[in-house]
């Protein structure tokens, strides 16, 4: 055995808790987990069965936790975890799982599949069988502080032209404001306009914020690549700037496994409670709207649908946010077929869209999502993550639909009524 993989094995070991335990014994092998994931569905395969995806973690979790499975070991009856098999796995555990939860969530006897995913990647990282692109991604995030490389010059030069385009200073590294607002990098690099909003946002709300040099960067590759010790430090990174700047809430941007990672899996990574508290901008943003502190004017006729965020909406639980903020501005809002928490996953989370592997499977998985928006037909599609947004424009443009996606954020801001003149900004 290599020394990676025996290290790796290790890992798979010591993360099987009680939680797993009581997940691999309470499994009654039903299949749900299958119709619940669009891998499967859109494949037929069987191997994309999430529960399938865990069996290098079963057989760890039988042989040495199990007492006919020590014995099967102890007499040779049982194979041991082998580089060939986790070389082989990398595909499932990666590749085909975006970690959406939809598995979780459609559980006869409530089995966190997601959870034992995420396990799962711990010792496969370890070994060194991830996707080059989420290593790289994750290589990325802790040594220069985003996946993507996106350094602080980076954010300032966005400052300036957000502050150029709106007249609003962007504040940097203020003591003392009530909101740290992250950014993830596809908003920094892809999205710059979400900044904007923000800001017009802010102003309207009549709220202090800022930004932080030394933690702007929300997402976490460390979550998707699944090594807790490089998740906790790049939450490590924002809690030490917000409670430098002894800020009252941060706020988490519209990307999913950042909002995941900061306000679910945060406290547990660092050990402790946060000083602070941690909000989605869409429970922000509807905590001003019934507050009475944005007031918008104008209302958008074209047939728009929303495509929720897995991380946000299932695993977050915000749900009915989203649609009290689309109902302010959208005349013809449809829901799509299994909206809400049983929406279908883009298909891009999970480290999915930064594993080029992954790209022809992705696709096809896509077909799922492609059916739900043709069965509303949408003028325009409106989402609230930035790894959706992108996912989403893939998949429309390979299936050559013509479908604009935008986010929720900006919006609201395009149908703010600017204080004085009620003229309609930014539309």
């Amino acid at each position: 055995m290599s020394a990676s993989l025996e290290k790796g094995v290790r890992v798979l070991k010591e993360v099987i808790d009680a939680p797993i335990a009581s997940y691999f014994s309470s499994c009654v092998h039903c299949g749900l987990c299958a119709e619940a994931c669009l891998f499967y569905t859109e494949t037929g395969d069987p191997k994309y069965t999430p529960i399938h995806k865990l069996e290098p973690l079963r057989r760890v979790y039988e042989q040495e936790y199990t007492l006919l499975g020590r014995v099967a070991k102890w007499l040779h009856l049982s194979k041991p975890i082998t580089d060939a098999e986790l070389a082989e796995w990398q595909e499932l555990v990666y590749n085909s799982c975006t970690l959406c939860g939809r598995c979780s969530l459609v559980c006869p006897v409530g089995n966190d599949i997601v959870y034992m995913v995420r396990k799962l990647r711990e010792g496969m990282a370890i070994s060194g069988h991830a996707p080059n692109g989420v290593i790289e991604a994750t290589r990325r995030t802790v040594e220069l502080g985003s996946p993507m490389g996106v350094k602080l010059h980076a954010v300032k030069a966005q400052m300036k032209h957000v502050e150029a385009e709106t007249g609003i200073p962007i504040p940097l590294d203020v003591e003392g404001a009530e909101y740290m607002v992250q950014l993830s990098s596809m908003e920094i690099i892809n999205f710059p306009e979400y900044l904007s909003a923000v800001a017009r946002i802010m102003k309207q709300a009549g709220k202090t914020w800022t930004l932080c040099s030394t933690g702007f960067e929300a997402t976490n590759a460390g979550i998707q690549i699944g090594v807790s010790d490089l998740a906790r430090v790049i939450v490590s990174r924002i809690v030490e700037g917000a409670e430098r700047l002894k800020v009252k809430c941060v706020i988490s941007p519209e990307c999913g496994h950042a909002y995941t990672a900061i306000r679910w899996e945060g406290p547990n990574l660092i050990g402790r409670p946060f000083t602070f508290q941690v909000k989605h901008i869409l429970e922000v943003l509807d905590e001003f709207r019934a507050q009475g502190l944005i007031k918008t004017e104008g209302m958008e006729t074209d047939r728009l649908s929303f495509h929720d965020p897995c991380q946000i909406t299932r695993r977050g639980g915000v749900i009915q946010q989203q649609r009290n903020l689309m109902q302010m501005v959208a005349a013809n809002f449809v829901e799509m077929p299994d909206a809400g928490k049983y929406n279908w996953c883009c298909g891009g989370g999970g480290g999915v869209s930064a594993n080029e592997e992954a790209d022809e499977l992705r696709l096809s998985a896509f077909k799922r999502k492609k059916a739900q928006l043709e069965a509303v037909k949408p003028d325009r599609l409106v989402t609230a993550c930035a790894v959706c947004r992108t996912t989403l424009e893939e998949g429309l443009e390979h299936y050559q639909m013509d479908l604009p996606v935008l986010g929720l954020t900006e919006l609201i801001a395009e149908h703010l009524v600017e204080s004085g003149d009620g003229d309609r900004k930014g539309a």
